[in-house]
């Protein structure tokens, strides 16, 4: 009997033993590495291979880290290896395809699988620029900034209700060489304001030595008048003139063998022809409106003189 008890302790002896390292083992492996990503900030088009919008990882242990693009893996940033001392990096070298909203991940596996577990980054949310200075349609890119109509052509972006804003404008067109674009190549050019039913026709002419078109938005409260306040929802819109195709006529010679009287001779005949010197340009449209904080203009209220 004394036999049996000692072999059912040293037995319970046993399995509390395997139950301790087993627990031991699983709470080893718990640990959970960090894993956080910035910047990814790039422009579309304008980010390169030579240029790309570096995505950057920063993990609490060594480890690979792959990266992803709405849940795809991003060619050339599986496994990606992080530095070997801390602070622990690993990048991708991302070239986006479009501009707008895009979304980032990784997923990161330590090197020390053991005391370490795999882990998953916190959703990244960035957005790919597009160019801001430009033209909804056409070719034409522009370049715009304003200034007081009393301020002697200091630039502003802040105006108060009574003030005149002078609007003024560069533009070039592609389909033409990159020429500037003028009064002898434009046909019609104005400045719109959503809500505001006038339309304010932009003028070419000489401004200080400098050929510019301008046209001035006057604030206030006589009838007529832009008076809301905040920021303006302006588009200046530009329409080209349709260039016609320069052609000329050429003599062209053509050699043909003909049989006469049995035998085969060359004969030549001359036709004339129009050739396209230069190809006809259509009219294009191109227009521009305030984007994010750049060329933003706001109308602040009128100051109040207190008694």
């Amino acid at each position: 009997m004394k036999r049996i008890m000692s072999m059912i302790v040293i037995g319970s002896l046993a399995l509390g033993s395997v139950i301790t390292f087993g627990v031991g083992s699983a709470s080893a492996a718990t640990t959970t590495p960090t894993i956080v990503l910035s910047g990814g900030k790039g422009e579309f088009p304008g980010s390169t291979a030579a240029n790309p919008a570096t995505i950057v990882a920063t993990t609490s242990v060594a480890g690979a880290v792959t990266f992803t693009l709405g849940g795809t893996t991003i060619a050339g940033c599986s496994s990606v290896a992080t530095t070997a001392a801390t602070p622990f990096l690993a990048t991708c070298p991302w070239v986006p395809t479009a501009a707008g909203p895009a979304v980032l991940g990784a997923s990161f596996v330590p090197t020390d699988t053991t005391d370490y577990a795999n882990a998953t980054a916190k959703t990244y949310n960035v957005v790919t620029a597009p160019p801001i200075q430009g033209n909804a349609a056409g070719p034409i890119s522009f370049i715009v900034d304003t200034v007081g109509s009393a301020n002697n052509c200091g630039i502003q972006s802040e105006f108060v209700v009574g003030d005149g804003i002078v609007f003024r404008v560069t533009a070039n067109d592609a389909d033409l060489g990159g020429a500037a674009l003028t009064s002898a190549n434009v046909s019609t050019a104005t400045l719109t304001v959503n809500g505001y039913a006038t339309t304010v026709a932009l003028a070419y002419g000489n401004h200080g030595g400098l050929g510019m078109w301008t046209g001035v938005l006057q604030t206030g409260t006589a009838t007529g008048n832009y008076s809301p306040t905040g920021a303006i929802p302006y588009t200046i819109t530009m329409k080209t003139i349709a260039v016609p195709a320069v052609t000329k006529k050429v003599t062209v010679v053509t050699h043909k063998r003909v049989k006469v009287r049995g035998k085969f001779v060359t004969r030549s005949y001359r036709t004339i022809k129009t050739i396209v010197v230069t190809k006809a340009v259509a009219g294009a449209t191109g227009t521009f409106s305030p984007s994010g904080t750049m060329s933003v203009l706001t109308l602040l209220a009128a100051p109040v003189t207190l008694k």
